[in-house]
Formats: structure tokens, sequence, C-alpha cells
């Protein structure tokens, strides 16, 4: 098994972004851990080609949390790929179905209803950016400690961004896959978009949470790849 990155570069506003998600290979099946923006689903099948992969292989896709980054291509991909199995922590589950209103949307919309005229432009935008995901019913409800993967893959709770937020820890290739959990911000790791957490005490522990593992390798989805090193 191992983990490979995935940088999708876009424009935002006018500057240059990143996000990585990530690609978990196992003998002959590959499992894609988030799924970027809503219509990235080209983008991430030009990336899984480029390293030499087939995305008619991927027969998993783990979901970290419901933010538009990371979920909004996910209903392109069950369309395309119906064989696909979708995993996701049973709180977030409910959100991606649409069991639930998403808690981002909730927190959205009270932040728009206090915002200026000026910040209202962007606010509006990203309230439908929300409203325009498309709902997926999840396969798979995981929680804190279970192992997934043929036993290789530990699932971590890890709210604070979200309430069931979750990262993946790999014993075995001593790496974490963080999702927003952590950022690699300046070589280190750091707490991703504090102004967004829904619960930053909680945010605060699980990044100590995740620092605990004291993996070799750290993928973040903002940021890219940390490399643990000792002084």
């Amino acid at each position: 098994m191992k983990i490979i990155e995935l940088p999708i570069v876009f424009d935002f506003n006018g500057q240059k972004n990143y996000i990585y998600p990530s690609l978990i290979v196992s003998d002959h099946e590959l499992t894609l851990v988030d799924t970027g923006y809503p219509h990235f689903l080209p983008d991430i099948e030009e990336e899984i080609a480029k390293k030499g992969y087939d995305i008619r292989d991927v027969s998993n896709i783990i979901i970290t949390h419901y933010d538009d980054d990371h979920i909004g291509s996910l209903s392109d991909f069950k369309t395309k790929y119906p064989w696909i199995h979708i995993i996701a922590s049973e709180v977030e589950s409910a959100y991606i179905s649409g069991e639930k209103k998403a808690e981002r949307l909730v927190q959205a919309e009270a932040m728009l209803a206090r915002m200026s005229a000026e910040e209202k432009v962007f606010g509006s935008w990203f309230v439908q950016q929300l409203k325009a995901l498309q709902h997926v019913p999840i396969d798979q409800k995981v929680n804190d400690g279970e192992m997934i993967l043929d036993n290789q893959c530990q699932i971590i709770a890890t709210p604070g961004h979200t309430s069931g937020h979750i990262s993946l820890y790999f014993p075995n290739l001593q790496s974490v896959i963080t999702g927003d959990a952590a950022v690699n911000e300046g070589g280190k790791l750091a707490i991703a978009n504090p102004g967004f957490c829904l619960d930053i005490e909680k945010a605060q522990q699980s990044l100590a949470k995740i620092n605990e593992r004291n993996a070799a390798y750290y993928y973040c989805y903002h940021g890219g790849r940390y490399t643990h090193t000792t002084d």
C-alpha cells in the first residue's frame, strides 16, 4: 500500500490555488480521499492518469467532511462511476446525503446576516455554492477507531473544523491523511481556516490528536505533504 498526492491547481479570484486529494493504492484497488470543488472530476481524472493509474480502478471514495472543496465533485464521480463505494463518518453522512441541513450551510447563512455590504458579495456566493451541492447516499458509515481498507487504515475522529470530520491513520506507512484537521503552513502543521472552524477548541484537540501519532508523513489537503523531522 502507498499514498500518492494529487496536486490540483486552479484559479480562485485571480490567484493560483492548490488542493491535494490523496490516492491510496493497494494492489489493484484505488481509494480516493476527497473530490475537490464542483466540476473538478476531469482535473482529478487527469492527475490520476498522470500518476500511471486508471480511474476505473477506483473502488472507494472516502470523504473527510462536508465542505464544498471536499465533496464538490462527489456526485459527478458517483454518476460516472456508479460502482464506487462511498465512505464517510456517521455524523457527516447525514449532511452529505441530505438527511440533515449541512452545518456549514447553517454557519454560512448566519455569517451572511452579519456581513457588511462589501463582504456579502462573497458570502452570498458561498451560500449558493453550498446550496447547489448535490446530495449523495453514503455506502459505509464509519466511526472513531474503526479499521478499513483490509485493516490497514484506522479512522481517527478529528472534530472541530466540522463536527464529524475524520482523518486517516496508516500505521504500516507511518502516515496520516489529515483532511482539514491540519494544514501544512510554512512547514508546520496548523489548524486549517480557524475562522471557519465550528468548534476551535475541538479543532485544537484534534490537531494534538493527530500529532500524537508521531507519523513520518502527514498528507494535508491544503499545503501538501508535511514530513515530520526530529531536531
